[in-house]
């Protein structure tokens, strides 16, 4: 980095600006004279690239010269695209066998250690809907218990998992399969003490198919379940689902905090309102972080499929195995089967934001996304809301869009969330507490409210090891109990948002 620019490696054709700066500014040492203004985290042509040459960042290829570009010039939209790119992904050859703590070394957090042997960050109880039609419900009756602590102090809240489906879908279908899987895991991920399932009645995803099929069980029997249409309506609907909490709550109650290995720990990784930035300062630093809870035997889930797309060869690269590798480029090709069939395509992704921010192609923003994924080997490859039955580093199949990836990764098992931004996001998502790191200083300044971590002064010096450092033990201090920003705000209730990829019939 010189005072005004940064080359992240030395075979990249760009420049990135470390502040807005204006055209005459001479840059590299004078080599280079802006031609235009260029705003803070755009890319500066490091030396003229002729039309249809590649041009590169982070040592990888972010797209191809729409025209030829002179020295100096900004690097975006207009003069940028996507092309025709054709990866190695080199099964294995980047492979580093992680060097695991002995579990006497292994660093600790204060947790709820629950009957499966799974530990919790959070003490909730829940209401899971099984259908859009009992949302309403569930959500008033949630609300009675706004001040469960008041009463029941080691109970950190009543939530609720509301949707927009379950019913209008192929009865055992896909879409099917996957929600049922989904409420299944949130019901019992370990940082629910307890649940209740409310629905309508006529549904097709019916709570008695979902039980069976997810093998639920409470305190050694079915869950309660909450007929709407059985209970005579709305009223008395939520009258019974109140009735069904409040004799858990007691229960849920009883939970006390332990000392529990780090290895517990299941860390989901997502980034959103990313700028150019981001895949320089917040995602390395939480790929550090990510990388040191693996080495105290914990787990990290990457996921937003759509936004490994162009740096899939580096995750093959690490894969522990050739299937893993498969089961990774087999996701990849699904996708692209099924944007074309939609008429969309993977580059209709950079978001105006994402634009705004100084990031021109998916191919770029994957490349800066996938940081968030750290270093150690590949372990496993899993499909949306599945727990995988391995440690380490674990690739989930997801959509980018923020809440739809959240909900995944979290019914995945993830018992807190480390969200990196640029632009800035207020995304909280109960029951995993979620961390926000900014890119820059000035979103943090900005966004001091919504923000936990500033990883902006990796672009003034700090090194990345020193700011995952901060991310790592921050990740700790919340698993222990520490209240993130986003549950200062009470943040959390509105963000379950399941996939829904088939036909609404």
């Amino acid at each position: 980095m010189t005072a005004q620019t940064l080359r992240l490696h030395p075979n990249d054709d760009v420049l990135i600006a470390g502040a807005p700066l204006s055209r005459g500014t001479p840059v590299e040492g004078g080599r280079i004279e802006l031609l235009q203004d260029v705003p803070a985290g755009h890319k500066i042509a490091a030396h003229a690239i002729g039309k249809g040459e590649a041009v590169r960042r982070y040592g990888q290829v972010i797209g191809f010269a729409a025209r030829s570009i002179e020295p100096g010039e900004h690097v975006h939209t207009h003069n940028l695209h996507i092309g025709e790119l054709h990866q190695d992904h080199a099964v294995g050859t980047d492979l580093r066998p992680v060097q695991p703590l002995p579990p006497e070394r292994q660093r600790t957090f204060d947790g709820f250690l629950r009957a499966d042997g799974r530990v919790g960050t959070r003490n909730y109880l829940a209401i899971v809907s099984t259908v859009n039609c009992s949302a309403s419900v569930s959500k008033l009756a949630r609300d009675r218990f706004r001040d469960v602590q008041r009463d029941y102090p080691n109970v950190d809240g009543v939530i609720s998992f509301t949707h927009r489906s379950g019913c209008g879908m192929i009865h055992d279908g896909e879409d099917h399969r996957r929600l049922e899987r989904v409420l299944g895991n949130m019901a019992t991920h370990p940082n629910v003490a307890a649940y209740v399932i409310v629905g309508l009645g006529c549904e097709v995803n019916q709570p008695g198919t979902l039980i069976q099929h997810q093998g639920l069980a409470q305190l050694g029997k079915p869950p309660p379940v909450v007929g709407i249409q059985e209970a005579g309506g709305t009223r008395k609907g939520v009258e019974e689902t109140v009735g069904q909490i409040a004799r858990l709550l007691p229960i849920a109650n009883e939970a006390r905090r332990t000392r529990q290995s780090a290895a517990n720990l299941v860390l989901g990784t997502n980034c959103g309102g990313s700028d150019g930035y981001s895949g320089i300062t917040a995602n390395p630093a939480l790929g550090w972080a990510a990388d040191e809870l693996i080495r105290n035997g914990g787990s990290a889930i990457l996921g937003e499929t759509t936004e490994i797309y162009g740096a899939e060869q580096l995750l093959t690269r690490r894969a522990a195995d050739p299937a893993v590798a498969q089961k990774l480029l087999a996701r990849i090709a699904w996708w692209r089967a099924y944007l074309k069939a939609q008429g969309a395509d993977v580059d209709h992704n950079p978001s105006p934001g994402n634009l705004a921010g100084g990031i021109t192609t998916v191919l770029e923003k994957s490349l800066g996304g996938v940081a968030k994924g750290g270093t150690t080997p590949l372990v496993d490859v899993v499909e949306y809301g599945e727990r995988s039955q391995k440690r380490g580093f674990i690739f989930m199949d997801t959509p980018g869009y923020d809440p739809v990836s959240v909900t995944g990764i979290v019914a995945g098992g993830a018992n807190l969330v480390a969200f990196t931004t640029g632009r800035g996001s207020v995304l909280g998502f109960k029951p995993a507490p979620s961390l926000k790191l900014a890119s820059n200083s000035a979103t943090y300044r900005r966004m001091q409210d919504d923000m936990d971590v500033d990883c902006g002064g990796i672009l003034e010096g700090r090194s990345v090891e020193e700011c995952g450092r901060e991310v790592f033990e921050a990740l700790l201090q919340v698993a222990s109990g520490k209240k993130t920003k986003s549950e200062e705000l009470g943040l959390g209730d509105e963000e379950f948002d399941p996939w829904i990829a088939g036909p609404t019939l």
